[in-house]
């Protein structure tokens, strides 16, 4: 049994966990607790401030990609395709074999429903495992962000792109930001496992940014919880890191190089 296999076993019975990551140490961390490590083109925003993830370069998400795949043994990589570099069936089909190509990871990630579907089923006709991604699509989104499925009309695109996604082929679905209730509908719909970011525990697994978790990227957004302060840890290191070289108590001998009977 593959790990794909695995992941689908899941559905309905224990919670898939996933995280972000953008490079080894952390990468080496979060695989032993993880189902899917993403490398997100949430690295954008965290790590280049950009405003948002319509910059990130093919370039970037592969060379951050090579780094976690580094630290990971066990989960399913999954690498974010950047906007505007699956336009189309050649265009999708290019760019996700130079990914998996250069990175060895297991799948890609693509974000939308029903138009971008023929491309999907392309890449899977052509043995790319593709995760898909529906509510909230950083890449489209435009103006303030806002929780999807407020509307009946929207909660039946956002269903039925779910289902089309399904039968396309994908191996799970990102739910970013759906209602509680369409969570909830949609996971008990498909038959292949969704993984929640703001969308409830209905999800059969949930995925963060480890940044914001980690309380590294000071973000406040109601779907994120924060496990630990980690600027808290690295102030007070690099405080006393300061300290030390002031007072002159670092470097010490046991730090430095010495030469024994000169």
């Amino acid at each position: 049994m593959n790990k794909f296999q695995k992941l689908l076993k899941k559905k309905h019975k224990s919670k898939i966990v996933c995280l972000t990551a953008y490079s080894k140490n952390i990468a080496s961390i979060l695989d032993n607790y993880c189902d899917i490590i993403l490398v997100g083109d949430s690295l954008g925003s965290v790590l280049y401030n950009f405003k948002s993830t319509k910059s990130v370069t093919l370039d970037m998400m592969i060379e951050h990609s090579k780094s976690v795949k580094m630290g990971i043994k066990k989960s399913i990589l999954v690498v974010d395709m950047p906007f505007k570099t699956y336009r189309n069936n050649n265009e999708a089909l290019q760019n996700a074999k130079k990914i998996i190509s250069k990175t060895k990871c297991d799948a890609v990630k693509l974000e939308g429903g029903k138009k971008i579907i023929n491309i999907i089923k392309f890449l899977v006709k052509n043995k790319i495992r593709v995760m898909g991604h529906v509510g909230l699509l950083p890449q489209s989104e435009k103006g303030n962000f806002s929780f999807k499925g407020k509307k009946l009309i929207e909660r039946n695109k956002i269903l039925n792109d779910a289902k089309l996604l399904e039968s396309s082929g994908v191996f799970s679905i990102v739910l970013e930001c759906v209602e509680t209730s369409l969570a909830k509908i949609i996971t008990d719909k498909v038959n292949i496992p969704t993984i929640g970011i703001g969308a409830s525990h209905h999800c059969d697994g949930q995925i963060l940014v480890v940044d914001d978790l980690i309380g590294l990227n000071p973000i406040n957004v109601r779907f994120v919880k924060k496990y630990c302060n980690i600027q808290k840890v690295i102030k007070n290191a690099v405080l006393n890191f300061a300290k030390d070289i002031k007072n002159k108590n670092f470097p010490k001998e046991k730090h430095s190089y010495l030469i024994k009977n000169i």
